[in-house]
């Protein structure tokens, strides 16, 4: 099967051997921006993702700097990102790149109610169950 592109006209396999300048050229001013002037978070989990691929581990990367953009050397690995409560595994893919990392962990989730409890007003019996 053949590979389908990925990002900016460029396939999975040629993403990966991009070096960060050349990945500068293709993002958004927003994304390079991030990038360039990246914060101390930022520039702490860049250096802790090389240690890890140096270390050849298998372990996810725990983090909880979700603004951080997405790298073409991140691709295959897997980040475990803080939502707030816990810590949500995510599965980087060539289709990621240039997103954040927050964007794939969700703080949120939908609300769902259940029956009217005990000690329950006569007006909410008759709410009906979803």
């Amino acid at each position: 099967m053949a590979e389908r592109v990925a990002f900016r006209g460029k396939l999975p396999s040629e993403l990966a051997g991009l070096t960060d300048q050349q990945y500068l050229l293709m993002v958004k001013s927003r994304q390079r921006r991030s990038i360039k002037r990246a914060g101390l978070e930022y520039k702490r989990l860049i250096e802790k993702v090389q240690r890890y691929k140096a270390a050849g581990k298998d372990k996810p990367v725990r983090t909880q700097t979700r603004e951080a953009v997405i790298l073409p050397s991140w691709i295959g690995m897997m980040f475990e990102i803080y939502n707030g409560k816990e810590f949500q595994k995510v599965q980087i893919t060539a289709n990621m790149l240039g997103h954040r990392l927050g964007e794939f962990a969700y703080t949120t989730k939908s609300v769902v109610h259940s029956a009217p409890g005990i000690k329950a007003t006569r007006g909410s019996k008759f709410i009906g169950e979803k």
